[in-house]
């Protein structure tokens, strides 16, 4: 009986705490972001794979963007609201900043993407699971990074992780269009999908650029305002 009241007073607030749901589901997928810069890291070096070495980079940084972020929230429990606001502000200047390294390591890979140059080990089967995995992911991020408007509750933190998980989600839409063509593709039109896999790409990453640097902007408003 005890367990189930637990499991219930969970669920309640997971359902009312909008900011308590987004902490929560950062957690889990900072841990899951710690799996893929690890296994990617490890493929980069194994078999020399500069693809896989590069977006272990880009998981890399990610994972230090949502672990700050959460050990500043963490950290505020036991403040004050002036202090509270006050590490947000230094935690958004100094994560804005990976942001921005994150946003360049993702030059290589992508370019590599657009030539069809990353290596792929997986079968249809594995590319349909990654399919149907990456849809559920844009969606929620896509849900969300609406609903952070109306329900952050002004924590500048807060909107920089929807902000963040939405960018994860755009890079696993471009990791999957090339598994998938490279999946697909036959020696003799190798080459066929190379003009629709570079205009794609280069518009998601024109998508990612743009959230980040309206993210800045709102962010550094959101700031000088609650410094005055």
């Amino acid at each position: 009986m005890k367990n189930n009241g637990r499991a219930a007073h969970f669920l309640r607030i997971w359902r009312e705490d909008y900011i308590y749901q987004t902490l929560m589901s950062s957690a889990v997928s900072l841990g899951c972001t710690a799996l893929f810069a690890c296994y990617n890291a490890y493929l980069g070096v194994h078999y020399g794979s500069v693809w896989h070495g590069t977006i272990g980079i880009f998981y890399l940084l990610l994972m230090v963007i949502r672990g700050i972020v959460l050990l500043t929230e963490k950290r505020n429990q036991m403040r004050l609201e002036a202090e509270q606001n006050r590490c947000r502000r230094r935690t958004f200047f100094i994560s804005s900043v990976l942001l921005l390294l994150l946003d360049l390591a993702l030059i290589l890979p992508i370019s590599m993407m657009v030539v069809l140059d990353k290596p792929v080990s997986m079968g249809l089967i594995p590319a349909i699971a990654m399919a149907v995995y990456t849809t559920w992911k844009i969606t929620m991020a896509s849900i969300h990074i609406g609903r952070q408007r109306r329900r952050s509750g002004g924590n500048i933190l807060v909107k920089e992780l929807r902000t963040v998980n939405f960018i994860d989600a755009l890079v696993a839409i471009l990791t999957l269009q090339n598994t998938l063509i490279m999946v697909n593709r036959t020696t003799p039109d190798k080459n066929t999908m190379l003009p629709l896999s570079a205009v794609s790409s280069a518009l998601i990453y024109g998508v990612i650029v743009g959230i980040t640097v309206q993210m800045f902007r709102k962010g550094f408003r959101q700031a000088n305002r609650q410094q005055t």
